[in-house]
């Protein structure tokens, strides 16, 4: 009979993550490719887990089609190499699609349904942009069950700074810089290096190269230069380039188990699962997303704002992240949130970005044997939002180090 079990964050992976368009460094290289180049290095690092004991292959994309479509998960793991026997699938949450796909494979294990399980996203953005192949229902309008605007995720930021007016554009842009900042510390601290795949890359006249960093940082990006941006979603308004993610191509993927397998394989598991939630709010202003969300995974954990040692929120606009620390009480700038910056630095490929958090926490849950409890969230267009709530299996109860 199955038993109930834990579900660990044994590892995770991803590709650097390359601006969209033709200008970046993906442009001549396949969405699925990214994906099986994640799955490669991921399974290339935890030589212990069988292949053929893998469960199950859960990989996200927002855009279903072309070269990111035809059940991704089952296409990227035979492709990959893992053997026949292993399936695979596709899931589809927009911004939070890698996220449903770690919440998805962590509930079979957690029913005892699943031992082993990939869980991760793609998104190739230059190659599909967001709703490019969409044909979304004329009665969404015709009958104001939505505003056309809520598919414009850029608008919908904006109507977060028109109802929390103490949402300053200076401390979107304040937040944005720190982003930049904190970012360029990381990698000159040599932090996010050893969780990157290296992917091999075409340029425009067939010149190989190697991706190793992620290509959209603003290392140098100050107060002035971002009060200067032009506000393209609005006339005159609040949300810029500077304090929004930018379009981004790049493939994320974990590995998740149960204790029994855990045990079984002498694995050493970064982070253990304890909630996660879903919600839905008005997509005419999706950003807040968040907040209930966490409400309902706080709640579910028995757990309070106040036991959140460490927070890595997805930045899909600068004022999002703020809404959502604003409704908790929690500093612009505090230091839980984001250590070495977001999505506005790195970039957002949208159905990967989830396990990108992940990864991060998990990475900070290492140094940080003081945090017990960490939370991974973000907002999801056409109204939702998504948060898991993590426990570190490092925690030694003790008071942080001077």
């Amino acid at each position: 009979m199955a038993e109930m079990s834990d579900v660990f964050f044994v590892d995770g992976m991803r590709t650097p993550f390359g601006r969209a368009g033709e200008k970046g460094m993906y442009w001549n290289t396949r969405a699925d490719d990214l994906v099986v180049k994640a799955i490669i290095g991921l399974m290339e690092r935890n030589g212990d887990v069988p292949k053929d004991r893998i469960d199950d292959v859960a990989i996200a994309a927002t855009s279903q089609t072309g070269d990111q479509g035809l059940t991704l998960g089952r296409t990227a793991a035979i492709l990959a190499g893992l053997p026949m026997t292993v399936p695979g699938l596709a899931i589809e949450r927009m911004c939070a699609g890698a996220m449903t796909s770690v919440t998805t494979m962590g509930a079979s294990i957690g029913v005892g349904m699943y031992d082993v399980a990939l869980a991760g996203g793609v998104e190739h953005m230059g190659r599909h942009p967001i709703g490019a192949n969409a044909d979304p229902n004329p009665r969404f309008v015709a009958e104001k069950l939505v505003d056309p605007g809520a598919l414009n995720m850029g608008v919908t930021a904006e109507r977060i700074h028109d109802r929390f007016p103490h949402l300053t554009k200076e401390r979107a842009d304040r937040f944005g810089m720190a982003s930049q900042h904190k970012a360029q510390a990381a990698y000159e601290a040599g932090k996010f290096q050893p969780d990157l795949v290296p992917v091999a890359i075409k340029d425009a006249e067939g010149a190989w190269g190697l991706a190793t960093e992620d290509e959209g940082r603003r290392p140098e990006t100050t107060l002035e230069g971002l009060a200067s941006l032009k506000t393209p979603f609005r006339p005159h308004g609040r949300v810029t380039a500077g304090t929004s993610s930018p379009l981004t191509d790049g493939a994320t993927i974990s590995l998740l188990a149960g204790s029994a397998a855990v045990k079984e394989f002498g694995l050493a598991p970064k982070m253990r699962m304890v909630s996660f939630a879903f919600a839905g709010v008005q997509p005419e202003i999706m950003g807040i997303g968040p907040i209930p969300s966490t409400e309902k995974a706080l709640k579910k954990a028995g757990l309070t704002i106040d036991d959140i040692g460490l927070f890595e929120l997805n930045e899909a606009f600068a004022i999002q992240v703020i809404s959502l620390l604003d409704h908790f009480g929690i500093a612009d700038d505090d230091p839980r949130v984001n250590p070495w910056g977001g999505a506005i630095a790195l970039g957002h490929p949208l159905a990967a970005s989830g396990v990108r958090l992940m990864i991060q926490l998990a990475a900070h849950f290492a140094e940080r044997p003081d945090v017990r409890y960490g939370l991974t969230a973000m907002c999801v267009g056409l109204g939702q939002g998504g948060s898991v709530i993590w426990e570190n299996p490092f925690f030694d109860g003790k008071k942080k180090r001077k």
